[in-house]
């Protein structure tokens, strides 16, 4: 059920970053990967976020390694985002949103994004910081998928200012999409 949810989520973010087409070439070449974890893979416990406020957050906040092909000709920058779309009880968490990586950047190292990096334009994210937060899932609540996609985009690294939130730069790449990838991660709240 949650893999057809997310499935139905990754074409409509491809419909509407590339405006309804999306290449085969494209999808068969563009791809994302972790060293740390396979699609629909378990989160080990130092990825899921910390907080002192939030009790469920019992991990050590440190972003997954993620690596990826290059985009299409044409594309200038990536976007990445981290999605649950389970969090919140249905209204969904945004843990991650990344912009203006350069062409040339194609893995971000374990940690990388945990703080500023110079790879990276941080978006806001559901707990009002521009870096990395990892998973927190509330007991009971079974394992989250954790939707994490990448777009290739022919906008220039500067493009977008700094701490736009997931929605602000959703907007402001329509029409700019080269090619969409995604994995999903997966994580059950830690006791």
């Amino acid at each position: 059920m949650a893999r057809v949810q997310f499935l139905k989520s990754l074409s409509l973010v491809a419909g509407l970053v590339l405006g309804g087409a999306m290449s085969a070439n494209a999808a068969d070449v563009f791809s994302i990967r972790s060293s740390a974890f396979e699609d629909n893979g378990q989160l080990q416990k130092k990825h899921g976020g910390i907080s002192p406020i939030n009790k469920n957050c019992r991990g050590d906040n440190i972003s997954p390694p993620l690596s990826w092909t290059a985009g299409p000709e044409g594309t200038k920058s990536y976007v990445l985002m981290m999605w649950d779309p389970e969090g919140r009880m249905g209204v969904g968490v945004s843990h991650w949103v990344a912009y203006g990586i350069p062409v040339n950047v194609t893995s971000l190292a374990e940690g990388e994004a945990t703080q500023d990096s110079k790879s990276i334009v941080g978006g806001k994210n559901a707990s009002d910081t521009i870096v990395y937060f990892g998973p927190c899932p509330a007991p009971n609540t079974g394992s989250h998928h954790y939707v994490i996609s990448l777009i290739a985009t022919d906008l220039e690294p500067n493009a977008l200012k700094s701490g736009m939130t997931r929605e602000e730069v959703m907007v402001a790449i329509q029409g700019h999409g080269k090619a969409v990838t995604a994995m999903v991660a997966r994580m059950a709240y830690m006791p």
